[in-house]
């Protein structure tokens, strides 16, 4: 069928609107009409220099919409269905029978490698000339996108469609770290560092948990007025003074029982396991290219720092209990997003990098 998407062609070119055909749904494929995507900061690896992404290629991996079509063996969700797309995984390895789908054994190859299992392309342009797609099981900045019968998570008719796709990545990623994988109870401290949309889902998860002591550390004091109004107790710019020292003084001197780093910054993620109480845990969702550098005196205390994807959730159940923690006024995630036209997605990604907006929205 034909669809528009917005195609990178290279690392440093500007995205272009362009019809391209899209194949019928295959075997376990499910054909998603687009209400509405989210920019995440992990499609900037598509800008990334040395070819880590082949071009061209349309990406996008924050999408929500309706069902119109499904391929063989698909039984989980039919036509017409409203869905948010998350992930994709296996199914079958350890990881994935043991409710890691994020952490399952062909991550990589099923999300990031722009090449179907099967080596045929889904996507073309008006000569024939494939263009990578399947990014994150998706490739959702389009007006149609081909998911998988594992990454399509259906969700109630009533929920606002278009501004729920960031629920399949950023802020599951943000509010499954806090509820999930660190596993903050009431009466915790944490510390957020990096409040774009996962560390603010992680602000407003910390408080739907019961955390008594949030803060919140960013550049953009706009980021965090929001976070104060989203539940943080304490906020910090983190270009004054020791960051590490300055959390410990918040925490009555020993150190928070959790940080989290959405930055991946060596410097950010040393004071973020500073700033740690022995049997600390610093979990780490950042994606970057830097080694870190940890003081081992901290790690040799009981401290513990882990890495997490995805928030270590099972999208099919998490994402409908964000929906209805939203219902409930208790999750606003709707508060990070602007929204843009899919033909606007330059501008949209330039207000983003920024810091302009938290969320771009885009709506084909």
């Amino acid at each position: 069928m034909r669809i528009e998407a917005a195609v990178l062609r290279a690392a440093d070119a500007p995205y272009t609107i362009e019809p391209l055909d899209l194949a019928d749904p295959g075997p376990g494929e499910v054909l998603v009409r687009i209400a509405g995507t989210g920019m995440c900061h992990t499609d900037l690896l598509g800008r990334a220099p040395g070819g880590r992404v082949a071009k061209p290629v349309v990406l996008g991996h924050e999408g929500a919409g309706v069902v119109e079509a499904v391929g063989p063996g698909v039984t989980a969700v039919a036509p017409g269905a409203h869905v948010v797309l998350s992930i994709d995984s296996c199914g079958g390895c350890a990881n994935c029978r043991a409710a890691l789908p994020g952490n399952c054994a062909r991550m990589a190859a099923l999300n990031m490698a722009s090449v179907p299992p099967d080596g045929m392309p889904r996507v073309t342009d008006g000569g024939g000339a494939p263009v990578h797609s399947r990014w994150f099981g998706q490739s959702s900045f389009a007006t149609h996108a081909l998911g998988t019968a594992r990454n399509v998570v259906p969700v109630a008719d009533d929920a606002p469609l278009e501004t729920l796709g960031p629920l399949g990545c950023g802020m599951q990623t943000g509010a499954g770290s806090v509820l999930v994988a660190l596993g903050v109870r009431a009466g915790d401290t944490l510390a957020v560092f990096g409040t774009g949309a996962v560390g603010l889902a992680a602000v407003m998860a910390a408080r739907i948990a019961g955390a008594t002591t949030i803060v919140a550390v960013d550049l953009h004091e706009s980021r965090l007025d929001l976070a104060r109004e989203l539940g943080a107790t304490h906020t910090l710019n983190g270009a004054e003074g020791d960051l590490a020292a300055r959390i410990r003084a918040i925490s009555g001197g020993e150190g928070v029982q959790y940080s989290f780093d959405t930055t991946a910054v060596p410097s950010v993620v040393s004071a973020a396991v500073a700033s740690l109480r022995t049997t600390g845990v610093c979990g780490l969702v950042g994606v970057g290219s830097e080694e870190y550098r940890l003081d081992p005196s901290l790690m040799l205390m009981g401290r513990t720092v882990k890495g997490i994807i995805e928030g270590d959730v099972v999208p099919q159940t998490f994402i409908p209990k964000l929906v209805e923690l939203w219902r409930q006024g208790r999750f606003p995630y709707d508060r990070l997003i602007r929204t843009y036209p899919l033909a606007d997605i330059n501008r949209a990604e330039a207000d983003a990098l920024s810091g302009e907006v938290v969320k771009p929205v885009l709506i084909p």
